[in-house]
């Protein structure tokens, strides 16, 4: 069942009625919203302002913008300088090539200073589709978590995404969010809880057999996953968990402790992204069975969003397969 707390939308297992939206529709409003609260807050994009939606804060803010152009590490310095005199920039390009081709940048610059910069990365996953392979960013989790000071943010649709673009203003340190370029279900509501550093319990059935852990727009298949499972006698309780570094580490152990089998659900590698993170939690305080639904150590490929979640495995029937599966070694 559906917590009452959890604020989601009606047609939540309607796929035909249930409204999409691409997230990073939610940069480029959250950004705007950011600016209108804070007139320190500024913009800067490698060429890419009309795909990441930049041109929304261009258009109303031309004066705080600053187009860099394909320059994506001297983005990240340029920003790092603004910070330092008490701006507060978001940089954005792909998450391929930023955070990608501008990490040193990043770390050196940004995080090793603590400066306050906020890394939009959008067409993160493999949703890019077509681009294929060298735009598909399904790396870019594990290459940020890692950085000292870093804050790192996967919103699961555009309605969270503008929360979590506003949120990272009001921040203070360098935060990294992911944005994804196609539609995908909006079945969050404007009262839906949002916090960094917080996850949200989503769906939650009497008797917990299994707690899925997931992050980003693919929620939502975790959500359809559970509804198909307490169906057939499964029950299984689904955590939004949009922030990735810092977990939120209470509600994850206590899911653990209630299910005793974890199953964690991401459009990114299943090595070093929110899985690994939630494993070396786990590990620590209350090893349980898991199950990463997750790229498993490939590239992307070209490809219609139905037909690449269907090659990589992370399909509802994917997560139901993992789950029966960590069930079975309880």
């Amino acid at each position: 069942m559906i917590p009452k707390d959890a604020k989601l939308v009606e047609h939540l297992f309607d796929l035909e009625k249930i409204e999409q939206a691409p997230t990073r529709n939610g940069y480029g409003d959250g950004l705007v919203a950011a600016a209108d609260e804070n007139d320190q807050v500024v913009a800067l994009c490698a060429d890419l302002t009309e795909s990441t939606k930049t041109n929304l804060f261009r258009d109303k803010y031309p004066n705080r913008f600053v187009e860099v152009g394909i320059g994506e590490q001297n983005m990240a310095s340029v920003a790092s300088g603004m910070a330092a005199m008490g701006k507060i920039p978001y940089i954005a390009s792909y998450a391929m090539f930023s955070p990608g081709r501008s990490w040193e940048q990043v770390r050196t610059t940004i995080c090793y200073n603590n400066q306050n910069v906020k890394i939009v990365g959008a067409h993160s996953g493999i949703s890019v589709g077509p681009d294929g392979a060298t735009h598909q960013a399904i790396e870019d989790i594990a290459i940020m978590r890692v950085l000292p000071n870093m804050t790192v943010i996967s919103p699961c649709d555009s309605v969270e995404a503008q929360k979590a673009t506003v949120a990272a203003a009001k921040h203070k340190g360098p935060v990294y969010i992911r944005f994804h370029r196609e539609k995908t279900p909006i079945f969050t509501s404007e009262d839906t809880p949002f916090e960094i550093g917080k996850a949200v319990i989503f769906y939650d059935p009497k008797e917990v057999t299994v707690a899925v852990i997931a992050t980003g727009p693919i929620g939502h298949n975790a959500l359809l996953a559970a509804k198909n499972l307490e169906e057939k006698g499964i029950g299984v309780r689904v955590i939004n968990c949009p922030t990735i570094k810092p977990l939120d580490e209470k509600i994850i152990l206590k899911a653990a402790k209630d299910a005793g089998a974890v199953v964690v659900v991401e459009e990114h590698q299943a090595h070093g992204g929110l899985g690994s993170a939630v494993a070396e939690l786990l590990a620590e305080n209350y090893p349980v069975p898991m199950e990463f639904v997750g790229v498993k150590d490939r590239f992307g490929e070209s490809g219609q969003l139905d037909e690449l979640f269907e090659a990589f495995g992370l399909t509802v029937s994917d997560i139901e397969k993992a789950i029966t599966s960590v069930i079975d070694r309880k």
